[in-house]
């Protein structure tokens, strides 16, 4: 299951993954233009923070954020190389956090460990602890296929990676009650990821009404 193959894979996970954005200028940016609305707003979230790069680059940029994952090796890891941020284990699909209590939640790559019946479900949760117009970032591969491993990296794992459809995410995200104001795509970086095609999108949750 996920928390038994991350804490195999988990080391080398961080090894290869923790220095990304260093590669990645375009989620940069979309990170920076997320980071301006929400700095003075209120808290952040790293949903599915693995080492913690995200909720470490967003710290850099003036947030008071966290990071949830549900792997406890991932979320060691993530204290370990990112003193002064703290981190939580916890499932997406029922998170231990007060409603309306988070100005702004990024979720890269974290939607694709979510099964296809539950991703209403996971949203409408993102959903619940945001405050009203609070900001939410999501990244995924672009697909419509399902890529399972049994081994990665050498070690033995069982793992489901969903390949998600941009327009499918923001008809959930719609359903789950989300203004969607951005989707922009991207092919990989040679060499340095995965060569599948990223989908990033920008929504809000909506204003009080008055």
């Amino acid at each position: 299951n996920y928390q038994s193959s991350y804490y195999a894979v988990a080391e080398e996970y961080a090894a290869r993954i923790f220095d990304e954005l260093r590669h990645n200028p375009f989620a940069r940016e979309l990170l920076d233009r997320f980071a301006a609305p929400v700095r003075d707003s209120g808290p952040a979230c790293d949903m599915g923070c693995g080492p913690g790069q995200v909720a470490r680059y967003l710290q850099s940029r003036g947030l008071d954020v966290c990071g949830y994952d549900l792997s406890p090796k991932m979320v060691e890891l993530a204290r370990q190389l990112n003193p002064g941020i703290e981190f939580h284990q916890g499932d997406m699909t029922a998170l231990d956090v007060a409603d309306n209590s988070l100005a702004g939640i990024v979720a890269f790559y974290s939607l694709i460990h979510i099964a296809p019946e539950l991703m209403g479900q996971t949203l409408q949760e993102l959903r619940r602890v945001l405050r009203p117009n609070g900001l939410l970032l999501l990244s995924f591969h672009i697909g419509n296929e399902t890529l399972h491993l049994d081994e990665w990296w050498g070690k033995q794992v069982c793992v489901d990676f969903f390949m998600l459809d941009p327009n499918a995410v923001a008809g959930h995200l719609r359903n789950a009650g989300f203004d969607v104001e951005e989707i922009v795509e991207r092919d990989p970086y040679p060499e340095v990821e995965h060569q599948s095609r990223r989908a990033y999108i920008v929504a809000r949750s909506p204003k009080e009404v008055g």
